[in-house]
């Protein structure tokens, strides 16, 4: 692979979102679209969270598919250390499949769809309503199945998005968590760091930073596979930009948590093995440069989106995030060149990456 110094510097302006179709374009509407969940959205956030106060529960359950299950990844950091809540994510295959009836009588169970229209999350809200267990959708539809069939409905106000992968409705999906999470803590200095996040969005979308991403993506254009790797809070970031990679451009790309790739994983990666590294300051900062070292001895090619110089500075494709956003609150921002990223992978390799093929907008699983 060429290194960066090596790139041809004329890039194609990364700003045209008709040039590069409906998913750069919702990519770019993300500012805008928390700013209307930040507006709009409150008063959904603080009606939920004096419910769950008044219920007291015992845990949380969160059902979700795809994208949405990337958010509930979140929701297990950002609910355990912020609000002291275990999370774990659904199994809906024990209730739409097995018919079991796991004990959900003192959960909250959150249901996290865009659409809200498949079957196997909502059966695990009807579940738990069935058992007298607290219910909450988070959907971008209110009159949606999941939406009917939850006793608290939370909308993710992120508007129309017709591009097949998530984008908006994805950091929508972890700004309304992060408003409920702040809505059930009491601590209004959190509303002050969640009303920045729009701006900085928006500086990750700016055009020095989108033509960055540009450069390492088509650097890494003819790979065949990918890892990426992220923990704490960004672990979710890590399994959304694989995602991301998987359905545009139809690569293998597999996310790992640092522990979870030195158990046994590690040994595939060697001399060019393409990957990208999420590492914004905060407590897993120090394990993940450690981390990048090893890979860096085994000649690995690692991305790295990153706030932290000395992270940056220890790849030739670094991926720059503007410094300043809370670690609670970063996987909303570092997804942001993951989604630049694996844009312009799928241009580079003639992909459009607007009809992934075999995939539509709303998928109903069992």
């Amino acid at each position: 692979m060429r290194r960066l110094d090596a790139l041809d510097t004329k890039l194609d302006p990364p700003s045209d979102p008709e040039r590069k179709g409906r998913f750069h374009r919702e990519i770019l509407e993300q500012p805008a679209s928390l700013s209307r969940l930040l507006a709009q959205g409150r008063p959904y956030a603080e009606a939920a969270a004096a419910a769950i106060q008044r219920f007291a529960p015992a845990w949380v359950l969160v059902a979700a598919r795809g994208s949405s299950d990337n958010a509930a990844r979140y929701a297990q950091y950002l609910f355990g250390v912020m609000n002291g809540l275990g999370v774990g994510l659904a199994v809906p295959s024990l209730i739409s499949v097995y018919a079991a009836h796991p004990n959900l009588r003192r959960a909250l169970v959150i249901g996290i769809s865009q659409s809200g229209q498949s079957p196997d999350i909502v059966s695990v809200l009807a579940e738990a309503r069935s058992q007298d267990g607290l219910t909450l959708a988070l959907t971008n539809d209110p009159d949606s199945p999941l939406a009917l069939a939850a006793e608290l409905t939370m909308p993710i106000l992120a508007g129309t998005e017709s591009a097949v992968a998530a984008t908006k409705t994805y950091t929508n999906e972890l700004m309304a968590l992060a408003m409920l999470s702040t809505s059930l803590s009491g601590h209004s200095e959190r509303w002050q760091e969640l009303e920045a996040l729009p701006a900085s969005v928006q500086l990750a979308l700016d055009n020095s930073a989108a033509s960055q991403a540009v450069a390492v993506a088509r650097t890494f254009g003819h790979a065949g596979k990918f890892f990426t790797v992220g923990r704490g809070f960004n672990y979710a970031t890590a399994f959304e930009i694989a995602l991301k990679i998987k359905e545009t451009s139809y690569v293998i790309a597999e996310p790992y948590s640092p522990a979870d790739l030195l158990h046994g994983p590690i040994a595939m990666i060697g001399q060019g093995f393409p990957g990208i590294l999420v590492a914004p300051s905060g407590q897993t900062v120090d394990e993940l440069s450690r981390l990048l070292e090893l890979l860096n001895q085994r000649r690995a090619e690692v991305a790295v989106i990153s706030d932290v110089p000395k992270i940056l500075a220890l790849t030739p494709y670094p991926l720059p995030l503007t410094p300043g956003v809370p670690e609670w609150l970063s996987p909303i921002v570092a997804v942001v060149p993951g989604q630049l990223f694996a844009l312009e992978l799928a241009l580079s390799r003639g992909i459009d990456p607007d009809s992934p093929r075999g995939l539509s907008k709303v998928t109903r699983t069992r």
